[in-house]
């Protein structure tokens, strides 16, 4: 019996999609195990968790799905237009970004929205946590860089950008992210806040996945996903994913390699198998679905890889030094919990002793 592993998709027509993959075979399939059409207008984020699917749509609202249980567990209403980013951190909180300009942080435990913060002027079109939980970046139509510390939920620090940037995305390490900006990547060093190197794609930029620390998949309008190492700011490989543009990708680890996902326009699903040693080759393709839907965005679940949510120290810092240094204590500090915006659930409970929230 190989792993769990689920891919989740969005479609324009209203429609989120799971497939569970059967790894077992040479050729690995994909079965259709629920669709949910929660929504009434195009599905345009979604993400997932050791126990929850979340998709958020043009129709203003996040649903979200118990993959425990296996029952739809509600909506949540708090942005005013359209859902543009989701991420999950560890098992305990979400964050959700919208065309109001508004960021929300919300508790998995009982979805209570614990922050919202009114993050950029224009819409927020991408968001990325930090992997210690302890700070996010965002952009949006405002052609702003923000960092934000989750502690307090206020802004570290603003970066001015020459242009609206539509994705960010930190590497696993934290100690860089990424800016995407219609064909180009930029790259900054997280201790400096400057920017160490930028990378154009011959396309516009749809979607990127770290799958190393240095290891950058891309994909563009266009069939074809790159492989970039954005260390020396060059591409290794690429290859043909699909007949028509490549609108999402993910990846996931299996024993001794990488499975890379990619969904497109055409409605087509593909699972790759990715070598990641020093001399890359081209992935050979292990399945695909055919979903027969205009495919919008793409999450994998998979319950195994379970992820212990640190943690998060009192941070105070307001230069990306100060938060580079931060980063880089282990030692914890306490404070009082009303003042956590993000913080491991079962140590809150802990920390109080009678009382209220």
């Amino acid at each position: 019996m190989g792993p769990v592993v689920e891919l989740i998709t969005g479609s324009y027509e209203q429609i989120a999609f799971g497939y569970r993959l059967c790894t077992e075979e040479a050729e690995w399939t994909a079965k259709a195990d629920f669709t949910h059409h929660a929504h009434t207008a195009s599905i345009s984020a979604v993400a997932a968790s050791e126990r929850f699917v979340v998709t958020g749509s043009k129709d203003e609202t996040i649903q979200v799905y118990d993959m425990k249980k296996r029952v739809e567990h509600g909506a949540l209403l708090h942005h005013d237009g359209t859902i543009s980013c989701l991420e999950f951190y560890g098992a305990s909180h979400l964050l959700s970004g919208g065309e109001d300009g508004l960021i929300c942080v919300w508790s998995t435990k009982k979805w209570e929205c614990l922050k919202s913060i009114r993050a950029h002027k224009g819409h927020v079109t991408s968001l990325s946590v930090h992997p210690s939980g302890k700070l996010a970046l965002s952009v949006g139509t405002d052609k702003t860089l923000r960092t934000w510390n989750l502690i307090d939920g206020r802004s570290a620090f603003i970066k001015n950008i020459k242009q609206n940037a539509h994705i960010v995305r930190w590497s696993p390490d934290g100690d860089k992210y990424v800016v995407v900006v219609n064909d180009k990547l930029d790259v900054y060093n997280l201790e400096t806040a400057s920017l160490i190197g930028t990378v154009p794609n011959p396309k516009r930029i749809s979607s990127i996945k770290f799958l190393t620390n240095s290891i950058l998949a891309v994909a563009g309008d266009d069939e074809t996903v790159r492989l970039c190492d954005v260390g020396t700011e060059k591409w290794l490989c690429e290859f043909q994913a699909h007949e028509t543009r490549v609108k999402a990708i993910d990846s996931f680890s299996m024993e001794d390699y990488c499975v890379l996902v990619t969904a497109s326009n055409d409605g087509f699903i593909k699972m790759w198998k990715l070598h990641l040693k020093e001399e890359l080759e081209s992935p050979t393709l292990l399945g695909e679905v055919n979903t027969t839907a205009r495919l919008t965005c793409l999450a994998v679940w998979k319950p195994s890889s379970t992820q212990e949510t640190p943690e998060a120290p009192a941070a105070q810092a307001t230069t990306s030094q100060e938060l580079a240094q931060e980063l880089s204590k282990s030692k914890r500090v306490r404070i009082a919990t009303e003042e956590v915006v993000m913080e491991d659930e079962s140590k809150t409970k802990k920390k109080k002793k009678g009382g209220g929230k």
